[in-house]
């Protein structure tokens, strides 16, 4: 086993595909398969499974892989100590629904240990994607929240996947409204007041399912629905469209400016915000370092 080998995983598992990963590499597909069929075979695993659908990690593979990039790392960091090696690239991947925390605990990370040279990726995907981009360590940690409602089948869901579940923080239903919506000035809203204003939601694909909203009282009819798929978008049609749109009421005014705000909904519901990683792998150093600015998002919004 080569630390050549481990760092071909890596890139592997990052693209997802054994062409992408070689033309990433700059070697051909068949050095790099061949690559990693000799660590698989000098490890006596099989890290993926191979189909005619292309190749996905296996059980034994998710747990290698946790380990090869603690491996990389210490690796990197012993260069960049001793032999005065530039540490190569800082590494982590995060799924998260559309929270903007998400996006804040990112930017103060990367503020303060990116480097010079790293490769981050944060999706904001839809609930399943972020269960499945866990699942399949495309994405080290998976951001979601869970509510009396999905609760029960989510953490089946969780269970199933071989994942775990950690709170982050406990929210009150808000909502989010444009600062001119006529509901502006109100202290808090009905769910009878929302009526006349569009319900705005993020669409969850080809797995649409109540269950796997994004907002609370997703089964809730309404007389004007409008399903996005990006945050932006969402933003613009609560301007444009006086909508609105069910979430925790944590909203960075750095990032969002101050078009939008939050208004307390009165329901008698929470909204438990929490990170969720695959229980073969070990977390990487930078995913640690996420998870504790994330802590630090949660305190400067008095959440913690």
């Amino acid at each position: 086993m080569s630390i050549q080998q481990l760092r071909y995983l890596i890139a592997v598992v990052n693209s997802g595909s054994i062409n992408e990963a070689a033309r990433g590499l700059y070697i051909s597909q068949p050095t790099l398969s061949k690559a990693i069929k000799e660590l698989e075979s000098e490890m006596g695993i099989n890290i993926f499974t191979r189909t005619s659908k292309g190749i996905s990690l296996s059980s034994d593979g998710a747990e290698f892989l946790s380990y090869a990039r603690q491996v990389v790392e210490q690796v990197e960091l012993m260069e960049n100590r001793y032999l005065d090696k530039p540490y190569q690239e800082q590494l982590l991947s995060v799924s998260t629904q559309h929270y903007s925390f998400s996006v804040d605990a990112m930017v103060m990370m990367i503020d303060k240990y990116g480097g010079d040279k790293y490769q981050f990726s944060l999706k904001e995907s839809r609930t399943f994607e972020i269960i499945e981009d866990v699942k399949n360590l495309k994405s080290e940690i998976g951001i979601l929240y869970m509510n009396q409602f999905n609760e029960k089948i989510i953490s089946q869901l969780l269970k199933e996947s071989q994942l775990e579940f950690t709170p982050l923080f406990t929210a009150r239903p808000h909502v989010f409204i444009s600062k001119d919506n006529p509901l502006a000035s109100k202290k808090s809203v009905g769910i009878d007041e929302l009526d006349p204003y569009p319900r705005l939601s993020y669409e969850q694909g080809e797995n649409n399912s109540f269950y796997f909203s994004e907002e609370i009282l997703s089964t809730l009819k309404v007389s004007k629905s409008i399903q996005v798929s990006d945050r932006a978008t969402l933003f613009n049609c609560l301007i444009g469209l006086n909508g609105y749109t069910i979430s925790t009421g944590i909203l960075s005014e750095k990032l969002n400016g101050t078009d939008i705000i939050p208004i307390p909904l009165d329901i008698k519901d929470n909204i438990n915000v929490g990170w969720i990683v695959n229980k073969k792998a070990q977390l990487s150093r930078m995913a640690k370092l996420y998870l504790e600015e994330l802590e630090q998002c949660m305190a400067l919004y008095k959440l913690l």
